[in-house]
């Protein structure tokens, strides 16, 4: 690797880039949750998605032209934004419900989920460590959601289902990674949610009862948009395995956020949970790392003149 190309890889723009990106998806879930007091939730989502496509088609649409909407694998894109709306839907359900931390800690199983999903349906190895990693990251959200006590309720389902849709939308994403545009894919998860919530509309739609909302309504949209191309942004400085670690400061925000809004800490059995997701999580990133780097270092070995 050369040495530009070492600075690139290194450079401290990517886990910076990251955490911004995930710092702005609590702030648009902050508002998500808030705007749930008054409105239907189908109603919150589709805001979320249609100002999502009117911002990438606002950025990108002018510079790309029809390369933006341009697609080899329009079946996969289609059923990659069917998942996410689903994703999306299940978690606004859910913060409507439950404490906004805890949701989120739960989605957190999603990398837990991929692995698990990678092994079975793209028959990837995964080593007993890892399988170890995937147990503790169910254990985590077992003793958030405590099954048959006082603090499980049918909404301790919603982020569940949440991160299973998520992870299938993760497995679609690493299938396109190399075949299709990043700016492509982020403005096809926007419009097939944005149409599909359309669809809802005639039966959910509230007009909203001040300015205020009426912005909110725009931002959480536009914040998704946005962070969304942050994080295509972070990944030219820095591979997916070695900013997954980054992307727990969500949690801290998450947490913080839900107190100073809503006034909710989670309890010392949630936060027990939560750092077992967190660690479970990591440490299957982590490992992925050394893998990519051991899977490199094998090739230049075996490629001749590398």
């Amino acid at each position: 690797m050369s040495a530009a190309a070492y600075a690139h890889t290194h450079s401290p723009r990517g886990p910076l880039l990251i955490m911004t990106a995930v710092a702005l998806f609590v702030v648009m879930d902050t508002m998500s949750k808030y705007l749930s007091r008054f409105y239907p939730v189908p109603a919150i989502v589709w805001a979320r998605y249609f100002f999502h496509v009117l911002l990438v088609l606002i950025i990108l649409g002018p510079r790309l032209g029809l390369g933006l909407v341009r697609t080899r694998r329009l079946g996969v894109q289609l059923l990659r934004g069917l998942l996410l709306a689903g994703s999306t839907l299940f978690f606004v359900f859910a913060i409507s419900q439950m404490p906004l931390a805890e949701t989120s800690s739960i989605t957190f199983i999603a990398p837990v989920l991929v692995t698990l999903m990678g092994a079975f349906f793209l028959k990837e190895r995964v080593e007993a460590a890892r399988w170890l990693a995937v147990a503790g990251g169910f254990a985590g959200v077992l003793i958030i959601i405590r099954p048959g006590g006082s603090v499980f309720t049918w909404a301790s389902l919603l982020p569940i289902c949440c991160a299973t849709c998520f992870a299938g939308y993760q497995i679609l994403t690493r299938k396109l990674a190399n075949l299709e545009s990043p700016y492509t894919s982020i403005f096809y998860s926007g419009l097939v949610g944005s149409v599909l919530m359309s669809f809802t509309l005639p039966f959910v739609w509230l007009r909203p009862q001040s300015l205020y909302h009426a912005f909110l309504f725009v931002a959480i949209g536009i914040i998704g948009g946005l962070s969304h191309l942050i994080l295509i942004k972070a990944y030219d400085y820095a591979p997916a395995s070695q900013l997954a670690p980054f992307s727990y400061t969500q949690l801290i925000w998450v947490t913080l956020m839900g107190y100073l809004v809503f006034g909710h800490f989670p309890d010392h059995w949630s936060l027990i949970g939560i750092a077992v997701i967190m660690a479970s999580g990591i440490y299957i990133a982590t490992h992925q790392q050394l893998s990519d780097r051991q899977q490199r270092a094998e090739l230049r070995e075996t490629t001749p003149g590398a």
